[in-house]
């Protein structure tokens, strides 16, 4: 796939990560760790696949106040310019939307891909030949473009698409319904029927139709600037956005576009994915060593121990006898051993819990 400066690419880098807790703290969230041990974080690794594809100017990446220092140190050639800071918390869909009216103003024909930053792609050369497929079909239609993967478990954590009827370009098919996070008894069905496909949370969309969906969704907030003002400056859209931001509604980008859109497709795509977001999810998708237990760049002595997950700092070592289906995870102040399961629910608890009795240093 060729360069070209009408792609664009938008990452998403401001979630706080409390489900991977308590490896994924508030003060460095999972996407800023190198969780594998690989050498590069997760945004490092997720701006390193799309730069080789979009210009460096193209790419753009959100995220909030507190993570600007780690942004920069971990990119420090990255153009600050193209880091967009919430100047109040909110969820993904109103950063888009800042995203998009900064991308339209420099070009209105753009194609945009949104992804993610803490995703894991296995087939790179796959995944790309996915991207630049999708955002042709963005370029010549007026549609949102969900990536979807085949599921390979009955995965309770994740959100599925329903597919509807064959477009008329092969494996883009139109959305029937979004389901997200279903139980676990509800997911096996989606899976066995063949319908339904994982949403990885990456979607393509060209900067027009984009404009069109959030204007019908927040019509009395989104203004862009260029309506109100034809030339405006830098540091006039950041004051532009200081004073509007705060109206907008915390939305997530999944439920305020995807779910409330006409003109919603999907393509199926077989990349080998992983939404890195639950310790249930990292099990599943790595390599099991004996027992059937995951261990993720740990130091660890197993004995009698199955289908576990652990994960330990360095030069920290874990004797485990005995230990079926848990959670072992270490970071700084904080041990977390709890069963596995539907695990995300629990740790969210967890991190509640504890933000409570002792404070946020634990959390």
């Amino acid at each position: 796939m060729e360069k070209t400066n009408q792609n664009y690419c938008v990452i998403l880098a401001g979630g706080k990560g409390r489900r991977l807790w308590p490896c994924s703290r508030e003060n460095r969230p999972k996407q800023f760790i190198d969780f594998f041990g690989v050498g590069r974080t997760q945004l490092q690794t997720t701006f390193d696949r799309f730069s080789k594809v979009i210009p460096l100017e193209n790419i753009f990446i959100c995220t909030c106040r507190e993570y600007l220092s780690m942004v920069k140190e971990q990119l420090p050639d990255f153009p600050e310019r193209n880091i967009l800071v919430e100047p109040v918390n909110r969820n993904t869909a109103p950063s888009v939307a800042w995203a998009n009216m900064r991308i339209k103003r420099t070009n209105p024909d753009a194609n945009i891909i949104i992804t993610p930053s803490d995703q894991l792609v296995m087939d790179e050369a796959s995944f790309m030949h996915s991207v630049e497929t999708g955002l042709s079909y963005v370029a010549e239609h007026d549609v949102l473009l969900a990536m979807g993967v085949k599921p390979t478990r009955p995965e309770p954590g994740y959100g599925y698409i329903q597919l509807g009827d064959l477009s008329c370009k092969p494996d883009v098919f139109k959305v029937k319904s979004f389901t997200e996070k279903p139980e676990r008894a509800f997911a096996k069905m989606f899976m066995e029927s063949g319908e339904f496909y994982w949403n990885t949370g990456i979607f393509m969309v060209n900067s027009r139709k984009l404009t069109q969906s959030f204007e019908s969704i927040f019509p009395s907030v989104l203004r862009n600037l260029k309506f109100e003002k034809p030339t405006y400056s830098y540091d006039e859209e950041l004051e532009y956005v200081a004073q509007n931001y705060p109206r907008y509604p915390n939305l997530s980008i999944d439920y305020a576009i995807l779910e409330h859109s006409e003109d919603i497709y999907v393509m199926k795509c077989d990349f080998g994915w992983a939404d890195l977001g639950t310790w249930h999810a990292v099990y599943e998708c790595m390599s099991k060593v004996e027992g059937d237990n995951v261990v993720v760049d740990s130091e660890v002595v197993l004995e009698d121990a199955r289908n576990n997950v652990i994960k330990l700092p360095k030069g920290r070592l874990a004797v485990i006898n005995g230990l079926d289906g848990y959670i072992v995870a270490e970071e700084d102040n904080v041990l977390l051993i709890c069963k596995k399961g539907d695990s995300s629910a629990l740790v969210r608890k967890y991190v509640s819990e504890v933000q409570i009795k002792y404070g946020d240093e634990f959390v």
